[in-house]
């Protein structure tokens, strides 16, 4: 409100306090609604991004949890791994492994990531001790006698099992190791495909698909081999060194195990096929631990060891 006063020729115009006073507080009142607006922004980009960092983290640990749960899962107990190995080795069959034995091939399965192929020769007392192990794997058995081999899949239905028929003879361990040198650059070759392979000594009659895979652990124990005109395990050692040397993928190296290695036809067949600088270990003569390295085509893929042969005597 506005008073005028008439002085003469002067106009005064005086303004009332409250007006000032009025326009102050319009001021005030955006200050502090600027002020507040700003508070809630505020507060809304803290609650926000709180919630979006709890989500992030939770998910995370969500995420790590449910990883090693899962690894954790493929892996059987120790204690259950204990009682089947113990059980296992105290059986009452007289050609049973060692535990020590056992143990040694165990302790590789429990650190083989899943899932692990593992090949066996050989349908032997501790075939379900070695399916059940690797549990989250494939586990593939090879037998000479058909009969059994679809006996034990048609009692146990969860055993893959597949028969071969070897033509080999332990007595002629030194006529066979002669040839594989004479054809180790043509169809002897450490690295190959065997199911289009002519080499006396290899198995090309196993199924397709087995040929394809990578396998991560080979166990030879089998077939029967105590009697001359017994076919031996010189095939099955020979096949052992030629997949593993093979591989398209996987691990680079594959963890070979050959029974009775204190018999000849073992012994001078692993010296001669997966080759003494590969040995990691044997027990007491029984259980030979070999680690064979895969061989590319441009690698010497014309040799199976570095060092000079062992004669077969």
């Amino acid at each position: 409100m506005k008073n005028t006063v008439n002085n003469g020729s002067t106009k005064l115009i005086l303004l009332h306090p409250y007006v000032q006073k009025q326009g102050s507080s319009t001021r005030l009142y955006w200050l502090i609604a600027a002020v507040s607006i700003f508070a809630v922004a505020s507060l809304l980009t803290f609650i926000y991004t709180r919630e979006t960092f709890t989500t992030t983290t939770v998910a995370a640990v969500t995420s790590i949890t449910t990883a090693a749960s899962t690894h954790n899962h493929h892996i059987l107990p120790k204690s259950v791994t204990k009682a089947l190995i113990h059980y296992a080795a105290t059986t009452n069959s007289s050609d049973h492994m060692s535990s020590t034995d056992i143990k040694q091939i165990s302790d590789v399965l429990r650190q083989c990531p899943s899932p692990c192929n593992f090949l066996v020769f050989g349908l032997t007392p501790e075939t379900l001790l070695w399916n059940a192990l690797n549990h989250h794997g494939r586990t593939v058995f090879i037998d000479e006698n058909r009969y059994y081999a679809a006996y034990i899949e048609e009692k146990h239905p969860e055993i893959e099992a597949y028969d071969v028929q070897y033509t080999t003879k332990i007595s002629e361990l030194n006529e066979l190791v002669t040839s594989v040198r004479e054809q180790v650059r043509n169809e002897c070759r450490p690295v190959q495909n065997l199911l289009f392979s002519d080499c006396k000594i290899g198995l090309n009659d196993l199924p397709n698909q087995l040929y394809e895979l990578d396998w991560d652990i080979i166990l030879v124990d089998g077939p029967r081999g105590y009697w001359p005109e017994g076919p031996g395990r010189m095939s099955a050692i020979f096949t052992a060194g030629v997949l593993a040397r093979s591989k398209k993928g996987g691990n680079r190296k594959t963890h070979v195990f050959v029974h009775d290695y204190k018999r000849k036809v073992e012994r001078v067949s692993s010296e001669e096929f997966l080759c003494k600088e590969n040995l990691v270990k044997s027990s007491k003569d029984l259980l030979a631990h070999y680690m064979v390295e895969r061989v590319t085509e441009e690698g010497n893929s014309h040799q199976f060891c570095r060092n000079h042969y062992v004669r077969a005597t």
